[in-house]
């Protein structure tokens, strides 16, 4: 199990992975690419706990994923399935369970200071936290896709579904931007990835 984790996560994080998952006895399962989330937690109908990721992230996005997941079974064991998913019970738990990972054995050097402060108050995604979100990409293989910070304001670009949207300015963290079809306007994160239309 550990040489398997190790195609998916940093070598040096596979061992106490794998005690985290035999600990609280998570049945892990690789998916394929799903575009709303990297992964999930779940109990099935036997009691099982289910963790679901995406067999499509770099190994420090599954890393962060994984143990983000494992997070909610650990929170939801220790305080009782009545509190919020990503409430303080949740936070805290993430914070000390990501705690012993956040060195430079496991990560690079370059992403240990946002993972700091990721987990001062960590997210309900990593992807909400536009500086960690841009700085994990950088281990993704090569794209043809930008982030809509990159394209000029009043440039058009398109989503993963197709629709074309123009950019507009900045409204304090996100970009608002116009459906060109309808005229609607959407708020965009800047690390939202689409495809730039030249």
């Amino acid at each position: 199990m550990v040489e398997t984790l190790k195609k998916y996560i940093p070598e040096r994080a596979a061992p106490p992975v794998l005690e985290l998952i035999k600990e609280h006895g998570v049945y892990l399962k690789i998916v394929n690419e799903r575009l709303t989330r990297h992964g999930d937690y779940r109990i099935l109908p036997d009691g099982q706990h289910q963790i679901t990721v995406n067999v499509s992230l770099n190994k420090y996005r599954f890393l962060v994923t994984l143990v983000h997941e494992i997070a909610h079974l650990v929170a939801f064991k220790k305080y009782g399935r009545r509190i919020k998913p990503h409430g303080k019970e949740w936070k805290h738990t993430f914070q000390h369970l990501m705690l012993p990972f956040i060195r430079p054995e496991i990560f690079p050097q370059d992403l240990l200071p946002y993972l700091a402060r990721h987990f001062k108050n960590p997210k309900a995604s990593s992807d909400t936290d536009a500086h960690l979100s841009v700085a994990l990409k950088m281990y993704d293989p090569p794209s043809d896709k930008n982030y809509i910070f990159e394209i000029p304001t009043g440039s058009t670009f398109r989503i993963q579904n197709g629709k074309i949207f123009q950019k507009g300015s900045k409204r304090v963290k996100r970009y608002e931007c116009v459906e060109v079809a309808t005229g609607k306007v959407y708020l965009f994160q800047p690390n939202a990835e689409v495809e730039h239309l030249k």
